[in-house]
């Protein structure tokens, strides 16, 4: 065998032992959902309801900036003060978009008042998105006001509108109550339909299961699409943004740029 055969050989075998070597994986790897806040509390039911009511709200953060967290779940179990379980809620929460967060709150009745309330979440189906973050515009909230009843009771209304051409069918509204320092109290969550171009849809929200809402000092409020997976909210990037301008010039354009200036020198052509 001569040396050029002998490289030829070498090569060949080469080239077959990488072709039969296991495809390597090219995906990313994907980080966990990430807990960045979340509170519980309890009060006493009162005339409304028997027993105790139980609130809890939170916040996930999604640190990849390219997928969607899908069918998230969060268990919320509260045991009293010998450790008994008194409630056990498994809450399906919507879907978290890319590089974004998801406020979240929710409550149950329990007959014996919980000492202790956990939440767990279960770990998150990943989607790739379809659009960049850029494409996934927040829904725009106006007009909101608050009002703290003698009861304990907090009202918070408002109106949601939408930055995308298609009509939204069904949106979640979440507010978060703060006291001065920041800190999370809890929260509640409504829901609004049909909201389109031009029509703001209003949203009531009577949060009556908070202690202390005497402390609250601001009002985080944010509204997503409704559901588990990223469809909802990528139909709606799919059909495209609502111009920022959509009203047209009434004046009659400049007869010469106003702003225009004469170079340094004069004209210098010939």
């Amino acid at each position: 065998m001569t040396h050029s055969t002998r490289v030829v050989s070498a090569l060949l075998l080469l080239l077959v032992a990488g072709c039969s070597g296991e495809k390597k994986d090219v995906t990313p790897e994907l980080r966990p959902l990430a807990v960045k806040e979340q509170v519980s509390s309890v009060v006493k039911g009162g005339e409304r309801y028997d027993g105790y009511v139980v609130n809890w709200a939170g916040v996930l953060d999604n640190p990849n900036p390219w997928h969607f967290a899908e069918h998230v779940v969060a268990t919320v179990v509260a045991r009293d003060a010998k450790g008994e379980e008194v409630v056990r809620a498994e809450q399906p929460l919507d879907a978290v978009p890319p590089a974004g967060s998801l406020s979240f709150t929710g409550q149950a009745l329990a007959e014996r008042r919980p000492a202790k309330v956990t939440i767990e979440y279960r770990p998150a189906e990943w989607r790739p998105a379809s659009r960049i973050v850029s494409e996934l515009r927040p829904f725009p909230i106006s007009g909101v006001q608050t009002d703290r009843k003698d009861d304990g009771r907090y009202l918070v209304t408002g109106y949601v509108g939408t930055p995308y051409r298609r009509p939204a069918g069904t949106l979640a509204v979440t507010a978060l109550l703060r006291d001065e320092d920041g800190r999370l109290l809890g929260g509640g969550s409504t829901f609004v339909d049909d909201v389109r171009d031009g029509v703001r849809r209003r949203f009531v929200l009577d949060i009556e299961s908070v202690t202390d809402t005497g402390k609250v000092a601001e009002t985080e409020l944010v509204a997503r699409t409704w559901g588990s997976s990223s469809r909802p909210y990528e139909d709606l990037a799919l059909g495209g943004a609502l111009p920022v301008h959509t009203v047209e010039p009434t004046t009659s354009p400049f007869e010469r740029d106003r702003g225009r200036q004469e170079p340094p020198g004069g004209d210098a052509r010939p």
